[in-house]
């Protein structure tokens, strides 16, 4: 039999296990989005003679992403319509996720610029700098890219957890 700091040192463990796999879930997930985003960006630019050789970019972005998605999971972002149909779910935390990631972006952007002594101002006019077009495009690839991938924790949410997984990778009886 388990003593009880046994037991919580197992679930710790088992929490952290969790939270790893779906950490690298998010990370897989999110690096095929933005990687197929980079190659089509790589093949416009060619068009017009241009080098792209950015594509670790997709990577990075999506280790970074995976985990800003399990902060905001923390802070319990978009739980308001959990009861409402998935719809509802999926698209207000899409929604909200992709303001999140905005503003963690922005944040990001000055902190870099704090940090090498450029000042507030300018990680402002760094963020900004790129420009209408290229904002809302990222802003739509992000956008684009959860909701698929919320509509997929929702509905892990709604069936239980480890459903899906179960679904799509364990081999069923044909009757």
């Amino acid at each position: 039999m388990m003593s009880s700091p046994e037991k919580k040192k197992w679930n710790l463990k088992e929490k952290i296990f969790h939270e790893m796999v779906e950490y690298w879930i998010n990370v897989v997930y999110l690096a095929l989005v933005f990687a197929a985003f980079t190659q089509y960006r790589r093949f416009v630019l060619a068009a017009h003679d241009i080098t792209y050789t950015n594509y670790w970019v997709a990577v990075i972005e999506a280790l970074i992403l995976a985990k800003v998605v399990m902060i905001g999971d923390v802070l319990h972002l978009g739980r308001r319509l959990e009861h409402k149909p998935l719809i509802y779910s999926t698209l207000l935390k899409t929604l909200v996720f992709s303001v999140f990631v905005g503003a963690f972006t922005l944040i990001e952007h000055v902190i870099k610029n704090l940090w090498n002594g450029k000042g507030l101002a300018a990680g402002l006019v760094n963020f900004f700098g790129k420009g209408f077009h290229e904002l809302l495009a990222g802003c739509l690839v992000v956008f684009v890219a959860f909701i698929p991938f919320f509509a997929f924790r929702e509905l892990g949410r709604v069936l239980g957890e480890g459903k899906i997984r179960t679904l799509f990778f364990r081999r069923r009886d044909d009757q």
